[in-house]
């Protein structure tokens, strides 16, 4: 039986540099370092040995590379959204995007 495919966005295979921040009870924002194991508009896939619940509300700066571009004098941009974890298994966890999200240069222009 040939499985189709579910999703309503193309997925990429992409491994981006990944800061995602949750707010604990005590009102702390913890932050920790991650990669992306594949990325949409819609949301994005971490291998992670330690998922988060799935309902927890993140934060997420992903870091995106323009080396690849010719004429950016910047070399990386920054992608900030907020989301939730929709899914977890033993390999990590899945974050949808909500629809909010800005795409800002890097601060200091000097990466």
């Amino acid at each position: 039986m040939v499985e189709t495919e579910k999703r309503k966005m193309e997925r990429f295979d992409l491994e981006l540099t990944a800061y995602l921040s949750v707010t604990d009870k005590s009102k702390q924002q913890k932050s920790v370092k991650l990669r992306t194991s594949n990325i949409c508009a819609g949301g994005t896939f971490f291998k992670t040995n330690k998922p988060l619940t799935v309902g927890t509300d993140v934060k997420l700066d992903i870091i995106l590379p323009l080396n690849k571009f010719k004429n950016m004098t910047r070399k990386i941009s920054h992608i900030y959204f907020t989301g939730s974890v929709i899914r977890t298994s033993q390999q990590g966890m899945a974050i949808c995007f909500d629809k909010n999200h800005k795409i800002l240069p890097l601060k200091n222009g000097k990466n």
